[in-house]
């Protein structure tokens, strides 16, 4: 019995592998997708040249001071939606939780819009402005989940979640009509966009985001126990309330960041755990590491798209997004079934 258990165990381990290095490999080429097409008339040998120091001056900066940044922030921000709308989900026991419908994101929005009204004007205190924002919103998701009834319903919980960012988002267009110098500004911002981001901003919320990943590699052991119950988890030697706490903790730092670095974008921590499940399944652990680069890949493929579809003009990318994520819920809603986690 030992012996097939192993044996069980070590073919779903390799058969996770093909999936995660097909990922590997679509991030890579949309990656260099994201170099090759933007701003400016540059051709491929012109990239390769400018990111190995040589090349054209134009080329040279178009590369390195437009599409380099956009693409690294993009990057970011993907893999800190992805991972935080999968350990949100595993914790609500939710297919549907996701930063973006459940008010977490229009939280730390209409936080940094009361900030950029208020005149904050560093990078870091938009960060923590952010972060603490979708903490807020992350306690009211919490909250959510223990009142009767509604954590079990996951129809129910986003339709409450959308009430609460229908409201945030209401509170943020009333800052908009105080202040028409901050108005442009937070319009810019809350539609979601990485165009002409500067790495300034990437390095002030990178502190936080590598403490959400260390966060998210000792709870990764504790999720999976979850998922089995509390009972069971308390009976492994886990603290159901110690983790729920530490989750709302990293998802705020998470989607506070993230927000920070482009604006409150929904449905990407939907769609990045959604797809990294239909190959890993229900475990917590093996689906974090598909986030791993099916998040980048997401939104750094979105914005792309964002960049050629209205060419020369750019979609906003928050629209992008929307436009991918609508269909995935719907067809989960429609289904009238929910993944198991």
């Amino acid at each position: 019995m030992v012996e097939r258990q192993h044996q069980h165990r070590l073919v779903a381990s390799r058969a996770f592998i093909p999936p995660l290095l097909a990922a590997g490999l679509f991030l890579l080429m949309v990656i260099l997708a994201s170099l090759l097409n933007g701003a400016g008339p540059v051709s491929a040998i012109d990239v390769m040249a400018a990111l190995m120091g040589a090349g054209t001056g134009e080329a040279f900066f178009v590369v390195t001071e437009l599409r380099l940044p956009r693409t690294i922030i993009a990057l970011i921000t993907g893999l800190a939606l992805g991972l935080a709308g999968a350990i949100l989900q595993s914790m609500t026991r939710n297919p549907l939780a996701e930063p973006g419908l459940l008010g977490v994101s229009a939280g730390s929005g209409f936080a940094v819009a009361l900030a950029i009204l208020w005149g904050a004007s560093t990078a870091t205190i938009t960060t923590m402005v952010a972060q603490l924002g979708a903490l807020a919103g992350c306690a009211l998701v919490i909250a959510a989940t223990r009142v009767q009834g509604l954590g079990n319903d996951p129809v129910r919980l986003v339709l409450a979640g959308a009430t609460l960012s229908s409201l945030l988002m209401a509170l943020t267009s009333m800052l908009m009509l105080m202040d028409q110098r901050a108005a442009d500004e937070i319009r810019f911002w809350i539609t979601g966009s990485v165009a002409g981001k500067s790495l300034s901003m990437l390095w002030a919320t990178l502190p936080f985001i590598l403490v959400g990943l260390a966060l998210i590699g000792i709870l990764a052991r504790p999720l999976a126990a979850m998922a089995l119950g509390e009972k069971a988890a308390v009976g492994l030697g886990h603290h159901p309330g110690r983790i729920r706490f530490l989750i709302t903790v990293t998802v705020a730092l998470l989607v506070g960041s993230a927000t920070a670095l482009a604006g409150p974008l929904i449905f990407v921590g939907l769609v990045v755990p959604f797809i990294a499940r239909a190959f890993s399944g229900p475990d917590i652990r093996k689906t974090l590491w598909l986030c791993v680069p099916i998040g980048p890949a997401v939104v750094l493929g979105a914005d792309v798209v964002s960049r050629l579809i209205a060419t020369p003009s750019e979609m906003p990318l928050g629209v992008v997004t929307a436009l991918i994520g609508a269909p995935v819920l719907l067809a989960i809603v429609r289904a009238g079934r929910m993944p198991s986690l």
